[in-house]
């Protein structure tokens, strides 16, 4: 002590710059114990699978291993019972430190209603737009004769007609029948491409053609829980192939990526020789209905007998 003071009496300058420099280094050491201890440095915890528990039980699961649990989000699978853990993030064998939220999706209790809109009167586009924003889908597209193709003439609900003062739900997902104008002469359309798209977006690009969707089919190991993720990787009738207003695509998907490029990349040259095809079979179509008029016009037009000739005021 006699020498701390000491050196604060012969060198107050360095002896006040040495005790900041002592107090920072102290604050510095306290503030990461104090972090260390906070954050749990060092300590992990191993999510367990929590899929297929109910809720109350996935609950207690997490907190035995010192884990929060959050419902993010809910599906309705029929197989399943109300509750049931159906998805988790992170997954299964993740190790995180204690205390980590695991965001799950648990199984609805039942799958929600909504109500049915109105669309007759309005375009294929905008009806369909309103339907998806409902959260319903189009079942069948069923093509009528009339004057204005593409619009709606009727809307049916599992076999009931929607009218504009009907009051009828449907469960979320639920199709939609339609009843659509066509008039004479318009009732072909072109086949999208629809290689690497999401199932909804493959099936909301058909609808809005005026294409039915047929037959899906899913690769192994394609579920509820990850059938999002599918891409589409082949269609039948391939893109840019002309169809009947009503017609039925048939898709399948994956979630193989190695699959998918092949499979794409294979679509996108066929669909570009199909399309040249068309433009040349439709290049041809109206250079030869342009001759064919053009000859009738050239052609002379037939004689016409003397009016005067024939006439018994001149005989």
């Amino acid at each position: 002590m006699k020498n701390l003071a000491y050196y604060r009496r012969q060198y107050p300058l360095l002896f006040n710059l040495a005790l900041i420099a002592a107090i920072i280094l102290a604050m510095a050491f306290a503030a990461h114990f104090v972090m260390q201890i906070g954050t749990r440095h060092g300590a992990r915890r191993t999510v367990p699978d929590f899929a297929g528990m109910p809720l109350d039980r996935a609950i207690a699961e997490a907190r035995r291993h010192d884990l929060t649990l959050h419902v993010n989000d809910s599906l309705f699978v029929p197989a399943y019972e109300g509750g049931i853990v159906l998805d988790q993030l992170p997954e299964q064998g993740v190790e995180v430190k204690p205390g980590r939220t695991v965001y799950i999706t648990i199984n609805s209790f039942r799958q929600k209603t909504v109500a049915v809109p109105y669309v007759a009167g309005r375009s294929l586009r905008q009806a369909k737009n309103m339907l998806e924003i409902a959260g319903l889908e189009i079942a069948e597209l069923v093509y009528r004769a009339d004057m204005a193709t593409n619009y709606v003439l009727e809307e049916y609900c599992d076999g009931k007609p929607v009218t504009q003062h009907s009051r009828i739900e449907a469960e979320i997902g639920s199709g939609i029948t339609l009843y659509v104008g066509v008039e004479d002469g318009y009732g072909t359309t072109v086949v999208p491409q629809l290689a690497g798209t999401p199932l909804s977006a493959a099936k909301s690009r058909l609808w809005e053609l005026g294409l039915n969707v047929g037959r899906v089919d899913f690769d192994e190991g394609i579920n509820l829980l990850n059938q999002k993720d599918a891409r589409v990787y082949i269609q039948t009738p391939s893109a840019e192939r002309s169809a009947a207003l009503g017609s039925r695509v048939d898709l399948r998907l994956t979630l193989d990526e190695k699959k998918l490029a092949e499979h794409r990349a294979a679509a996108e040259k066929q669909a570009r020789e199909a399309a040249e095809e068309r433009l040349r079979l439709e290049q041809e179509r109206a250079d030869s209905l342009a001759r064919i008029t053009l000859e009738d016009a050239l052609e002379p037009a037939p004689a016409q007998p003397d009016a005067a000739a024939n006439d018994p005021f001149f005989d």
